[in-house]
């Protein structure tokens, strides 16, 4: 069994480690973009063709699945690459968790980027699975770009400008970006501080996109198996290794420690 994960950067570990810990014996494919990234700042039509070329590397080594561990380019992107890749590829996109954050009935908060918050994508999620319920939505501006680097003074710093943006009563934290994901804790510790110690419950999707992969292939979770897959990363369709800020990550060590070198084609 092999999945790949595509992202602009290493916004996919998350969904990569949950997809790892599933299924310890799926080989795992990994392709980024650093020549082209951040892919937020960039239009729709630009930021699908960098899309398409990171999937179209993936592609090549014939995954089983295609995870797009990224919000925007699986707002922008998701509908090009299942009509150039399926039936053949099973191509899976990443949503923001708003639909399981609003039915506890509490209150909301959506962490996501600039680009995202306020969006008609966000809004219309919102409409369709939070209505009733209220929800901030907070704009997180640099705090992706700090995960991606491994900028920890620029983490804690974007950190809590997006907390003092948060209601100090809220129930519910969505993190609305996949690398937010890989940065939970000070995100947890920043909101305890804001909101007097509450006990949040915090919403991600990266399990929910592995479990997702996983059924749309025909198999489940099977956290038992030996760790036997393997890891092959891709960086702007060349073979590499895991850059180093991810190493600062938990999830990063946890792949590392699968990591057998740059090996194409296994």
């Amino acid at each position: 069994m092999k999945i790949a994960l595509m992202d602009s950067g290493i916004g996919l570990l998350a969904a990569a480690a949950a997809t790892r810990r599933l299924r310890p014996d799926a080989d795992l494919l990994l392709s980024s973009d650093p020549d082209g990234m951040p892919w937020g700042p960039r239009t729709p039509a630009d930021l699908t063709e960098r899309a398409r070329l990171v999937a179209r590397a993936a592609a090549a080594l014939r995954p089983d699945a295609l995870i797009v561990a990224c919000n925007t380019a699986s707002v922008h992107s998701l509908a090009t690459l299942r009509a150039e890749l399926e039936p053949g590829i099973p191509v899976i996109g990443t949503v923001p968790a708003i639909k399981p954050a609003a039915a506890a009935g509490g209150r909301v908060a959506i962490w996501a980027t600039p680009a995202t918050t306020g969006s008609p994508y966000q809004r219309g999620l919102i409409r369709d699975f939070a209505a009733g319920v209220p929800v901030t939505e907070v704009p997180c501006p640099g705090l992706a770009d700090a995960v991606e680097y491994g900028d920890e003074e620029a983490i804690a710093r974007t950190v809590a400008a997006a907390a003092e943006l948060t209601p100090a009563d809220v129930t519910d934290v969505v993190l609305g970006c996949t690398h937010y994901e890989l940065v939970e804790e000070p995100i947890r510790a920043a909101l305890a501080a804001r909101t007097g110690g509450a006990d949040l419950r915090y919403h991600g999707s990266a399990e929910a996109v592995a479990v997702q992969a996983l059924r749309r292939i025909g198999a489940g979770p099977a956290p038992d198996l030996p760790r036997t897959g393997g890891l092959t990363v891709l960086h702007t369709g060349r073979p590499s290794t895991l850059p180093a800020a991810a190493l600062g990550y938990a999830e990063g060590r946890l792949l590392a420690g699968q990591d057998r070198g740059a090996a194409v084609g296994r």
